[in-house]
């Protein structure tokens, strides 16, 4: 494997994009109108917060690089089982502006109910984000319905609420890979799972030749050196790549009949900076649908055993 280093736009090119991708999508698909003035919205919370986070002193992963390049070749992500504080005055306020902005979107009273109980304490904002950034479904489910509230509209407040922070840690952490160590253990990294946080891509984007995979939290890239399922590595004739639009064979599906995995794959002229892989994994709606009208989906994030437990 290899990682990508995508880089970061300044905060007006980052707008321009956007706009441009959202105008486009809102003309191709006047029926997703409602969907992507949402989406603008939520994003534009999470860029915000990222730049908050980018002009402030990120807390440093006091881990030794020997330790970080013994998990990577145990198949264990970076951040898996690391107590690594989360910013909670940096994000606290996003938190509670994405319930908003889902409660105008249409989730009006589900995301009432968990702003209020984020507000009144009755669930903590701090546990919240840690259990986003540790990607502990199990956790966040389990609070969620003795809360009262719905556990994975908790999970899509929680996630974008934390992803920036997320962002601005891989990027600290494999920004001065070849100086500490790690280059070696990244490059023999080859899972279908992001190598810093342990999530399923969201899409591949395929930019000169290369087939990256995007991670669906943390952005980032990584190119894998076998051709085969992301799920379970299936290479023979159940692993099968195709376009389900004859006329548009720029997007295909990787489907697995041996998992029932699918994975969306695209031709890009360059890799989406972060947070635009969002946008790109809603232009490609189509493609999950095809996947899952003939029974196909995606698999739960996977556990990590850290010094015997799992995480």
């Amino acid at each position: 494997m290899s990682l990508v280093i995508v880089d970061a736009l300044t905060p007006e090119e980052l707008r321009q994009t956007s706009e441009r991708r959202w105008e486009a999508l809102r003309s191709a698909r006047p029926d997703l109108a409602p969907a992507v003035d949402l989406q603008q919205r939520l994003l534009t919370i999470v860029v915000d917060a990222a730049h908050a986070i980018g002009a402030s002193r990120l807390p440093r992963l006091s881990l030794p690089p020997k330790y970080l390049a013994a998990k990577l070749a145990r198949g264990v992500p970076i951040f898996a089982g690391e107590p690594i504080p989360v910013p909670l005055g940096l994000l606290h306020a996003s938190l509670l502006r994405l319930c908003d902005a889902l409660a105008e979107g249409g989730a009006a009273e589900s995301a009432d109910h968990i702003k209020t109980a984020l507000t009144n304490g009755s669930m903590d904002a701090g546990s919240l984000l840690t259990s986003s950034l540790a990607r502990d479904q199990n956790a966040i489910r389990t609070g969620s319905i003795h809360r009262g509230l719905a556990p994975d509209l908790v999970w899509l407040v929680a996630e974008l609420a934390t992803t920036p922070f997320a962002y601005a840690l891989q990027r600290t952490v494999f920004a001065h890979r070849h100086d500490n160590g790690l280059d070696a253990a990244c490059n023999a990294w080859n899972h279908g799972y992001c190598p810093a946080c342990g999530s399923w891509p969201a899409l591949a984007e395929c930019a000169d030749s290369h087939r990256v995979l995007r991670c669906s939290f943390c952005a980032v890239g990584w190119e894998l050196n076998t051709y085969s399922c992301i799920y379970c590595t299936e290479a023979g004739e159940p692993f099968v790549t195709a376009a389900p639009d004859e006329e548009r064979k720029d997007r295909r599906l990787e489907i697995c009949s041996a998992c029932q995995g699918y994975l969306k794959t695209i031709d890009v002229s360059g890799l989406s900076p972060f947070p635009l892989v969002a946008v790109v994994d809603m232009e490609t709606m189509d493609l999950d649908l095809a996947a899952m009208e003939h029974g196909f989906g995606r698999p739960p994030l996977k556990e990590f055993t850290i010094h015997g437990r799992q995480t």
